[in-house]
């Protein structure tokens, strides 16, 4: 089964998300468990909670069809100590709200080096973050985020997911969700469906499909390797249509949260529809 879906609004409350979600006809949807441009939030009430849990199960929502993000300030390779210590109490707080509201994934951008310490230094620090959050939070799986790799950010190649995922002692809970976006910013070709497959096999190849557990579906407002984190509508920028419509027709991209950050909310509706359109029909 297709998990489609949008990055939906919490205001007023996380219990709030599943209806925003449904109203756009997702199966599937993403969220803030908190103000994402703030490093300490009150903590979840049990009402809140609660009502929540009940709007998934009312919509059908399951928990591998939502998909939390964290805050934008947390590095988890941040070179200094007093920085890295916030953001690692940070994101071990975004991974207990998670569990709180019985979810299990947590979407999180891997870090930056900010030229300040080497990038092994700094993958080799966001897999020891990640570590330490296994530790202290029970089955929530830190799913690393590829980026466009502006400025100093990691997370940009393969090879730096692979290398964050070969350092996490527990590989069960560790997954990337790969931006279609991003990818496209940071050098790989999905113009095509030939193209889009030879970007998938080369993630096989460097870091397994196995480890795929969710994506951002984001048309992209800059170049092929232009680093721009700039998002479109879907078959609005340099992507076009043949990566979604791959997507869809691909089993490996089943029961896995697919998630629009598309800048017009007001057409979500239309884009999940164009996206299931695409999905072929089973006999």
């Amino acid at each position: 089964m297709k998990l489609i879906g949008a990055h939906v609004s919490a205001a007023g409350g996380v219990h709030n998300s599943p209806d925003n979600a449904n109203k756009i006809g997702a199966n599937a949807f993403a969220l803030f468990t908190k103000n994402q441009r703030q490093w300490v939030a009150k903590p979840l009430e049990q009402d809140v909670i609660k009502a929540f849990k009940a709007r998934c199960q009312q919509y059908g929502f399951t928990p591998d069809a939502i998909l939390p993000h964290d805050s934008y300030l947390i590095n988890l390779g941040a070179p200094e100590r007093e920085k890295l210590e916030k953001s690692r109490t940070a994101f071990i707080d975004e991974m207990a709200r998670c569990e709180q509201l019985g979810l299990h994934l947590l979407n999180f951008h891997p870090g930056s080096h900010l030229k300040k310490i080497s990038e092994s230094e700094c993958l080799a620090l966001i897999a020891e973050s990640i570590n330490l959050a296994h530790a202290a939070v029970p089955n929530v799986v830190a799913v690393i985020e590829n980026t466009a790799g502006q400025g100093s950010n990691l997370g940009w190649r393969f090879e730096q997911l692979a290398s964050i995922i070969e350092q996490v002692e527990d590989k069960s809970r560790v997954g990337v969700c790969i931006d279609t976006c991003h990818a496209f910013a940071a050098g790989y070709d999905l113009r095509s469906e030939t193209a889009t497959d030879k970007t998938f096999a080369e993630f096989d190849l460097v870091v397994g499909m196995q480890y795929l557990r969710g994506m951002h579906l984001n048309d992209s407002k800059g170049g092929l390797g232009s680093h721009l984190d700039r998002h479109h509508s879907l078959g609005e920028g340099e992507i076009g249509w043949d990566c979604f419509r791959y997507v869809m027709q691909d089993s490996r991209f089943d029961n896995i949260p697919l998630v629009l950050e598309t800048i017009n909310p007001d057409i979500w509706r239309q884009e999940i529809a164009t996206l299931r359109s695409f999905i072929p029909e089973t006999v």
